[in-house]
C-alpha cells in the first residue's frame, strides 16, 4: 500500500477500510505498517492519511487496528462518547484541508460509557460537558443501542453542518459517514 499523497475518493477510502476491518476480524495480531522503514519515511515526508476517523477514548477501541492500518494512513481523533467539538472541527478541517482526506467517519461502538452515564448516571464535574452533549443527541431514547447509534448520528450532522457537506459531494469532497464498532466481535457496521 502506498503512503504518498493519497487524494483518494470518499468511496475508496470508505472500501479501504471495509477491506481492513474484514482482515482484523480474522488476525491475531494487529496488521497495520508500524516499520522503522515507514517511520523515517512518514517523518521525511509527512503523513498521508486516507481517512479521518472520530472515534471514542475507549481503550477497547483502536481505529488503527479495527481497521488494519498503520503509521500516516488514519487521521485519528478519540474523545470520550466521540462527541463533536470545535476542537474536534477543526481536527477534521485540518485533515480534510492540508492533508486531502475525504472520508469522515464517526466511529462510535457498542457498551460505550459515556453514552450510559448520559442514560443512567449524574456525572459531575466536566465529564457532565461530554454526557451533557450525549443526553442531547439522543433524547428521550432509553434504549443503549439506539442511543449510541443517535449519538453517532448527531455528531456526524455537526460535523456535515459545519463543513457544508452536502450529498453530491459524495463523489468528489468531503463525505461523513457514521459507523457502530461491536465491541463483543470487532465488526464494523457503516450507517451509510
Amino acid at each position: 500500500m502506498t503512503h504518498e499523497a493519497n487524494n483518494i475518493s470518499a468511496d475508496e477510502a470508505l472500501m479501504r477500510l471495509r477491506e481492513g476491518n474484514a482482515r482484523y476480524l480474522q488476525a491475531e495480531n494487529a496488521a497495520g505498517d508500524v516499520s522503522p522503514a515507514l517511520r523515517r519515511t512518514t517523518f521525511e515526508h509527512g503523513q498521508h492519511p486516507y481517512a479521518i476517523v472520530l472515534a471514542c477514548s475507549d481503550s477497547r477501541v483502536i481505529p488503527e487496528a479495527i481497521f488494519s492500518a498503520g503509521i500516516g494512513e488514519l487521521f485519528v481523533i478519540r474523545v470520550a462518547g466521540n462527541v463533536v467539538d470545535n476542537h474536534q472541527l477543526g481536527s477534521i478541517e485540518y485533515a480534510e484541508d492540508h492533508l486531502g482526506c475525504n472520508l469522515v467517519v464517526v466511529l462510535g461502538h457498542t457498551a460505550c460509557g459515556a453514552v450510559d452515564a448520559a442514560l443512567h448516571h449524574e456525572p459531575y464535574g466536566t465529564v457532565k460537558f461530554i454526557t451533557d452533549e450525549i443526553a442531547d443527541a439522543i433524547g428521550d431514547e432509553q434504549d443503549e443501542a439506539a442511543a449510541c447509534l443517535a449519538n453517532v448520528a448527531h455528531s456526524v450532522r455537526r460535523v456535515e453542518e459545519s463543513r457544508k457537506v452536502r450529498a453530491d459531494e459524495a463523489k468528489h469532497g468531503l463525505r461523513v459517514v457514521g459507523a457502530l464498532y461491536h465491541t463483543d466481535t470487532g465488526e464494523v457496521e457503516f450507517l451509510d
